[in-house]
């Protein structure tokens, strides 16, 4: 049977563009601290912990992290990140140990090459049942200090940041 390339596959195996190489400025080993709003009223939540960041092929990242969440104590997260030339979109998926959500990424780099813009769908902080649309932003402020932020879209259409991390490259 004679099988023909469309867009959808791509040549194997790939070869590592520049967006790849910039994903593989996050391996190494980190060390991070959290301030998280729990509520309008509540003081931030401030926890810790360490991630592992390997490359996959330097085509993708993973990320496992250790450490305090907010509420819920101990928990692992695995992130993974990547590059689809035929999007031109950064892409991944985030999972926590204290959840059953798979969450999906779709991003995009800054002009500057520093900052990274994560979109995603995920279930509502109110309980609901129903998703909302979150972002979260990875910004190089040197090799060795990262910063996520983490972004709900309110009601009200404005973007509210809920949550801080400061990564650290262990030396």
């Amino acid at each position: 049977m004679e099988t023909t390339q469309t867009e959808q596959t791509s040549p194997m195996p790939a070869q590592p563009q520049k967006e790849h190489q910039w994903l593989q400025k996050l391996v190494g080993e980190w060390t991070y601290e959290t301030e998280a709003l729990m509520g309008p009223d509540q003081p931030p939540v401030k926890t810790t912990g360490t991630e592992t960041v390997r490359s996959l092929g330097g085509l993708w990242i993973l990320a496992e992290g250790q450490g305090e969440m907010p509420c819920t104590g101990p928990a692992t997260t695995l992130m993974t990140l990547g590059y689809d030339p035929q999007k031109q979109r950064y892409v991944g998926t985030w999972v926590g140990s204290m959840m059953t959500y798979l969450w999906i990424y779709d991003g995009e780099l800054d002009a500057s090459e520093t900052v990274l813009t994560l979109n995603s769908d995920g279930p509502v902080m109110t309980g609901e049942e129903k998703l909302g649309k979150y972002k979260d932003v990875i910004e190089f402020k040197s090799d060795n200090h990262r910063v996520l932020t983490s972004h709900m879209l309110r009601d009200d259409g404005q973007w509210q940041q809920f949550m801080t991390a400061h990564y650290w490259r262990r030396q």
